[in-house]
């Protein structure tokens, strides 16, 4: 999935055949039937950039060139589309704007198809659902590699705000282009261009126009239309809380079930595994594969189904006072819904440091992807916690830092990360294991320039490092549940046998028969992943948990 696509109508070599695959002639027929045959004429627009595409097209003769423009009315080729071939990346699929712009070259006839259509032939038919889902993700890759998209990030690669919008984006799979006023002498033009100083930045500047100034993730969704074609007031069968592992698997089960899904992701999608740089032991990758192409994946297949995804809208409060429940997100309308799932995961805890937050995205990360691996290539980096998470940053980091001391509290790896990681920990001439240490202070100005740990009661050591990765225990995301559902001691969420039959008299619990496997205090809402009490926080007890919930969500609507 890394072929990019050329900047001119010459075809990259690989995965060529899959990223622009011709359409046999009884495939095509299939196609047709679900759509309408057309005449189109030289310089027709089908498409435009920062629009909606509710069309797919399959060229029958003539051609259709992808552009996009630049400056000064200039535009890019991407490629051209030939007979047998077809249109549409993944945007296709989410529904959000397109990224380039679908122009007539040579006038011809296509099949047209309406996005819906699409969707239900994707769904019936598995043989042009593998060929059209693979080439939407390949090309959408080639575009991201090839930075064709209609953003412009201004930054410096030391700002905490330049590194959050770079992996909101990255994650989103958004092609942008970058530039680092540290680096690029001209940059100045640009900044006169918008008016704006070095103050203001980082500024993104969308689609050629709109200048946002240190934007919100949120404010960069809007700009960018990743809602827009999401009807957020409508009852849906089941809203999901998080699109982690859990969320995404529970939306994939429940979509291609036939339920009416929507999921609410306060950040990106992918959660706490979307920053593992490899995960090694999930069943079906022998070689591996990185958090972030395993949910995007996810992603993918769960709009493939017809499940919508909300993107940077967090959920502020769940009314549980009656059904259908309701949802409050940031700043917008209540998302109401007959059943809920909540997988909103947790995150990493804060090492008890007074200054920690002043180095957060600074220096001090709780991710490691190959965004924050360019910033510590060839240097000495700390990673902080002994689980699984940290052993694969730490294995991934050894790849091109000069050094990687591990701290742990405790003794040894044994007990709390995977033997195959605490091999490579040993076996790994880069990575140092520092047992019994921890973390105990940071020092730097804006930029975080040294660190000093202390192992079991001697005095501190001071060493000259500027990348921290933490990988602590994990707080629960409840906060916005105020009081709704039944939480252990730590905040995690209690269900199914956890709970009490005091616990469900106190919760006022309505029913007879005793909560399902996954469920809450409150009939109809689920809670699966790392945000339920007791769940063993691995990414493919959370894929389970998510598709489990799915079958107690049928039951749920049934009562």
């Amino acid at each position: 999935m890394t072929a990019p696509i050329a900047a001119t109508p010459s075809r990259p070599a690989p995965n060529v055949d899959q990223t622009f695959p011709k359409l046999t002639p009884a495939q095509i027929e299939r196609v047709a039937a679900h759509g309408r045959t057309r005449r189109i004429e030289r310089g027709e627009v089908l498409g435009a950039v920062g629009k909606v595409t509710p069309l797919f097209f399959v060229v029958l003769t003539g051609t259709i060139e992808v552009v996009q423009p630049g400056g000064n009315g200039k535009t890019t080729t991407v490629t051209t589309i030939s007979p047998g071939e077809f249109t549409g990346e993944v945007s296709m699929l989410s529904g959000r704007p397109s990224l380039v712009t679908l122009r007539v070259g040579e006038p011809g006839e296509v099949i047209e198809v309406q996005r819906d259509d699409l969707l239900s032939l994707i769904q019936v038919d598995a043989e042009l659902s593998e060929i059209f889902v693979r080439a939407f993700l390949l090309r959408r890759a080639g575009l991201v590699a090839g930075g064709f998209g209609d953003v412009v990030l201004v930054g410096s690669n030391h700002s905490s705000d330049t590194l959050r919008i770079k992996e909101f984006l990255t994650r989103n799979l958004h092609p942008y282009v970058f530039i680092d006023p540290d680096r690029d002498a001209g940059v100045q033009d640009l900044l006169d261009r918008f008016e704006f100083a070095i103050v203001d930045l980082p500024v993104l500047i969308c689609r050629g126009n709109a200048v946002l100034r240190n934007p919100t993730n949120r404010q960069i969704a809007d700009c960018l239309g990743f809602n827009e074609a999401i009807d957020q007031v409508h009852v849906r069968d089941v809203v999901i809380i998080g699109a982690g592992p859990a969320g995404l698997a529970a939306a994939v089960y429940a979509a291609s079930e036939g339920l009416d899904v929507l999921v609410v992701e306060a950040n990106s999608p992918g959660g706490q595994a979307g920053s593992s740089s490899r995960i090694e032991n999930y069943l079906g990758f022998p070689s591996g594969i990185s958090g972030q192409e395993l949910t995007a994946r996810a992603y993918t297949q769960a709009q493939k189904f017809g499940a919508e995804v909300m993107i940077a809208e967090g959920a502020t409060r769940l009314d549980c006072t009656r059904k259908a429940y309701t949802i409050e997100i940031d700043n917008g309308p209540r998302v109401p819904a007959r059943t809920v799932i909540i997988a909103t995961g947790a995150e990493y805890r804060k090492l008890p440091i007074e200054n920690i937050s002043k180095f957060e995205g600074a220096g001090v990360y709780y991710g490691a992807t190959f965004i924050e691996s360019q910033l510590c290539e060839g240097e000495e980096v700390v990673v902080v916690g002994g689980g699984n998470s940290a052993g694969q940053a730490a294995v991934f980091l050894a790849q091109t830092a000069s050094k990687v001391h591990v701290l742990v509290r405790s003794r040894g790896l044994a007990e709390s990360m995977s033997r195959y990681l605490i091999r490579r920990i040993e076996e790994s001439p880069t990575i140092v294991l520092r047992t019994c240490t921890e973390l105990i202070a940071l020092e730097g100005n804006g930029q975080l320039e040294r660190v000093q740990w202390r192992k079991d009661n001697e005095p501190g050591e001071s060493h000259d490092i500027r990348h921290v990765f933490v990988m602590t225990g994990a707080a629960p995301s409840t906060q916005w549940l105020s009081g709704c559902l039944t939480l252990d001691a730590r905040g995690f969420i209690k269900t199914g046998p956890e709970l009490s039959r005091d616990e469900l008299t106190a919760a006022k619990w309505p029913l007879s028969r005793q909560p399902h496997l996954l469920e809450t205090s409150r009939p109809g809402v689920f809670a699966v992943g790392d945000v339920r009490a007791d769940n063993i926080k691995r990414v493919a007890s959370a894929v389970g948990e998510g598709s489990i919930a799915v079958s107690f969500v049928h039951q749920a609507l049934q009562e």
